[in-house]
């Protein structure tokens, strides 16, 4: 309360005045010296309290009632502590100046009409020093004072923090300008990187100075800048996370104290400092450094990771494994306020406590929670989720760990009685003062937040922690993403994927304009907004990634960003359809595997129309592994009541978004893989389609009906391949060869288009008129082939023996990062790989072409040539 004062109100019983000044906004921008704040906090605390009992003189009230400014006649009663006594409630709209009412025994006693605003004894006097009293009292004016201290520190701090962080931003780019081609960076120590070369792993840090690490973490983002500019990559994140990295590892000795990276795109300054400074050229390619951490790759990268919220769920396994081996090591978890949005992050915590196990989270604060966040949605353009806006409102205390060991100390000289009472209050009061109630509930010892860019607080205040050996920590760290590189800092995903780019002027390599599949989707699903009202959209925090920004700017109301937090979106897309509206749910594929229950339980089985579209389904290229979008068609397709869709181009993709959104009895499923459409011209010569201009708006599709692409010639062997998805323009390209290649081969091509319910009677129409049946697709085993073959086997086209039967599928192991055609050829999904496959089944030899018959004959590598019966010369080099 400002400026509240605390009157006598009665004879009996005495009060001393406490005058608390409002805090306001401190004028200088210094930094003042609180050295002795400590101690002055401490004295006053016990000259207060011998005061508060010597003006008690064996009189005090029991309780207090403090009446709000607008209190009037009580509209209820509360019991206190004392069940004599009762505690009233006032509305909160009333006169200012009414009768007071206070409850004694069973009957209400009406003072004289009061000022409102002060504080009234509810009791009669009692005779005798009262130590609860005593304590209160000083635990009272400890708080007080405590707050204030840091308050007006705090304060002052972030004025000159802010400017010290301004100061630091202008040091490390030449210029803010904007304009193309201007530089915007320049390197340190012009280039040179002479402490980063003398660290080859982080032993070699521990020597150095604070200064010497400060040094070190400009080189480090030099260097990652120099590795992301030349191969492309995850760079804002990166950026952000320079100093935290270079102080994790001079204080921690990894990687006996692992460090587990959340999401782990932020490990590129990692990286380097462990070892692989040298082959970060080969960053995201085949056989090359991964772009996530990667157990395999180093013993630094103690967990996996590539999927978000995972971290404090594997460290606090691997502190549990520690302590029942009896190691001395920390476990040591860093996440994003992003990743943090996660069920699974708030799971661990909550067994953290219940474990009671030592370990350290970092909650790495960047105010990027979605891609790119300030997308217009139903809650904003802030980042998606309240506990951002929570942490955003935290104070940035680099005392606080200060004021709670003054505490413990403190309430060390209590009596044993007081300790435990003492310690209750002091999680709430901490709470107060620091901002961390949430995390304290959650039974971690909270720090922070301090600036995670100052090198002067993060190293001393990890040092703490390194001595720490009780409960759960969590550390808030705030950080700036692309800190220190002004093109990201200033751009709205601040550089979080980017390719390749020109270090000193920001400028990025400008690949050709192409529409990708994600910009059709969005198109199309802005089409039907507009036409339907209740269309709305809903993003696990890609916005970017699935076109729901788009949709966002036309129709932010009906845009929902709901954070990390896939199980959520499909839960909540199914309240959505069950109230009437037509809830797009847009996740990538590999995403999608997060929510496979709530897709199952809350959707599948209810029978709600919620329509799930699934981005990056199928290969990716440089992410790898863990963001390939394999596994889709496998794990929904063995759901009962679902259709499942999958476009071969842009206008089929047109046509199913319009067709999910004509289906409002049961869920619908569409995947798209990431990358560009085919175009018009492509489009007629490919598929056939005899277009002038793009269709504009999809039509609605038959439900589980294919087409047949391209019909087989009328000829002798007859092969049919049947395709889903994006793989269709491989079988046509593989259909025409074989057919050019030999003259009694006729191939039909179908695109299937639905694997849930599958066109069963095309596909009968298909085995019975052909030797040999191959089908396609850009997913792993257990998917669409073998739905095909268990129908084929049920309908008993397959008991004569006639006709031989394959599925073409990705491998059963995970594809490593490269580019997108390395990938599908690794996995023998290419034109050849059918040419290939349709040959060996129909016995034919690959050195047949159309009635020429090529002889090898050993020659010792020169050229030899042997001449066909139909007379064509043909030469061949042999090796």
């Amino acid at each position: 309360f400002d400026n509240m004062s605390l009157g006598e109100s009665k004879p009996q019983a005495r009060f001393f005045t406490l005058e608390l000044p409002a805090l306001r906004e401190p004028a200088p921008v210094t930094k003042p010296s609180w050295r002795w704040a400590p101690h002055v906090t401490l004295a006053t605390t016990v000259v207060c309290g011998v005061l508060l009992a010597t003006l008690n003189n064996g009189e005090h009230a029991t309780s207090l009632h403090v009446l709000p400014a607008t209190s009037t006649k009580p509209v209820g009663a509360v019991r206190t502590a004392d069940p004599q006594y009762y505690r009233t409630s006032w509305p909160s709209t009333a006169p200012a100046s009414q009768d007071v009412y206070y409850q004694q025994g069973s009957e209400p006693a009406m003072l004289s009409t009061q000022r409102p605003g002060l504080a009234y004894p509810a009791a009669a006097p009692k005779t005798g020093v009262n130590v609860t009293t005593l304590f209160w009292g000083m635990l009272s004016v400890t708080a007080a004072a405590a707050a204030f201290w840091m308050g007006k520190q705090t304060r002052s701090e972030s004025i000159a923090m802010a400017a010290t962080n301004s100061e630091k931003d202008i040091s490390m780019a030449a210029t803010s300008s904007t304009v193309s081609g201007e530089t915007v960076y320049t390197p340190p120590s012009f280039g040179r990187t002479l402490l980063l070369d003398r660290i080859q792993t982080p032993k070699d840090m521990k020597s150095l100075s604070i200064e010497q690490l400060k040094q070190l973490a400009d080189e480090l983002r030099y260097e990652t800048l120099t590795a992301v500019s030349k191969k492309g990559g995850h760079l804002g994140s990166a950026l952000g996370v320079i100093e935290l990295t270079v102080a994790l590892h001079y204080v921690f000795n990894t990687p006996e104290d692992p460090i587990v990276w959340d999401v782990s795109h932020q490990v590129y300054p990692h990286k380097i400092l462990t070892g692989r400074r040298n082959r970060m050229h080969t960053l995201r390619d085949k056989n090359g450094i991964s772009g996530f951490a990667k157990r395999s790759e180093s013993e630094y990268d103690v967990f996996g990771a590539g999927h978000s919220s995972t971290s404090i769920s594997a460290a606090l396994g691997m502190a549990v494994g520690r302590d029942r081996l009896n190691k001395p090591n920390h476990c040591v978890a860093v996440i994003g306020d992003g990743a943090i949005t996660g069920g699974m992050a708030y799971e661990a915590m909550n067994c953290a406590a219940y474990l009671d196990s030592r370990m350290i989270v970092i909650l790495n604060d960047n105010e990027q929670v979605s891609l790119p966040t300030g997308t217009p949605s139903a809650g904003g353009t802030v980042p998606a989720g309240a506990l951002s806006n929570y942490t955003s409102r935290l104070l940035n205390n680099a005392q606080a760990y200060d004021v709670r060991e003054m505490a413990k100390s403190f309430n060390e000289l209590l009596p044993t009685e007081l300790q435990d009472i003492n310690k209750v209050v002091d999680k709430y009061m901490r709470g107060l003062i620091t901002g961390g109630t949430l995390f304290e509930e959650l039974g971690f010892f909270y720090i922070g937040p301090i600036d995670g860019h100052d090198m002067d607080v993060l190293v001393p205040i990890l040092q703490r922690l390194y001595q720490h050996r009780e409960k759960p920590v969590l550390l808030h760290v705030k950080t700036k993403k692309g800190y220190g590189y002004q093109p990201a800092m200033t751009a709205s995903d601040k550089y979080h994927a980017v390719p390749m780019f020109d270090v000193p002027t920001g400028k990025k390599v400008k690949s050709p304009r192409v529409v990708t599949y994600t910009c059709v989707f969005a198109d199309t699903l802005v089409g039907l907004g507009q036409d339907d009202r209740n269309v709305v959209a809903i993003t696990a925090a890609m916005p970017g990634g699935t076109g729901v920004d788009k949709f966002g700017e036309y129709f932010p109301s009906r845009t929902f960003d709901v954070g990390i937090a896939e199980q959520h979106a499909v839960t909540f897309a199914a309240g959505l359809a069950i109230e009437g509206l037509k809830p797009f749910c847009c996740i990538y594929s590999t995403f999608l595997q997060r929510g496979y229950d709530q897709m199952m339980h809350d959707v599948v089985l209810q029978k709600l129309p919620v329509r799930l579209i699934m981005d990056r389904a199928g290969l990716v290229g440089h992410d790898g592994p863990t963001h390939h979008g394999s596994y889709d068609l496998s794990f929904l397709g063995c759901l009962p009541n679902i259709i499942i869709m999958a476009p071969s181009n842009e206008i089929e993709l047109m046509d199913m978004v319009t067709t999910c959104w004509a289906i409002d009895d049961m869920p619908t499923c569409l995947r798209y893989p990431r990358g560009s459409v085919y175009g018009l011209k492509r489009l007629n010569e490919t598929f056939g389609y005899g277009l002038e201009t793009m269709p504009t708006r999809g039509k609605i599709l038959p439900i589980g009906k294919g087409w047949e692409v391209k019909k087989a010639a009328d000829r002798k062997k007859k092969v049919a391949v049947i395709s889903i998805g994006t793989r269709l323009c491989t079988a046509i390209e593989a259909a025409r060869n074989l057919e050019a290649a030999h003259d009694n081969v006729g191939v039909s091509v179908v695109d299937a288009r639905f694997m849930k319910p599958l066109d069963e009677e095309l596909i009968r129409t298909q085995a019975l008129a052909s030797d040999v049946l191959i089908t396609i697709e850009e997913n792993s085993v257990g998917g669409f082939g073998d739905a095909v073959v268990r129908f084929l086997h049920n309908d008993g086209l397959l008991d004569s023996g006639r006709l031989k039967v394959r599925t073409m599928t990705l491998p059963d192991c995970f594809i490593e990062a490269a580019t997108w055609s390395e990938q599908i050829a690794e996995a023998g999904l290419i034109a050849p790989d059918v040419e290939r496959l349709a040959r060996q089944l129909l016995g034919i030899s690959a050195t047949e072409s159309n009635g020429v018959h090529v002889e090898a004959k050993e020659s010792n590598g020169k050229e030899s040539s042997s001449v066909s019966a139909n007379g064509t010369e043909v030469h061949v080099n042999l090796k």
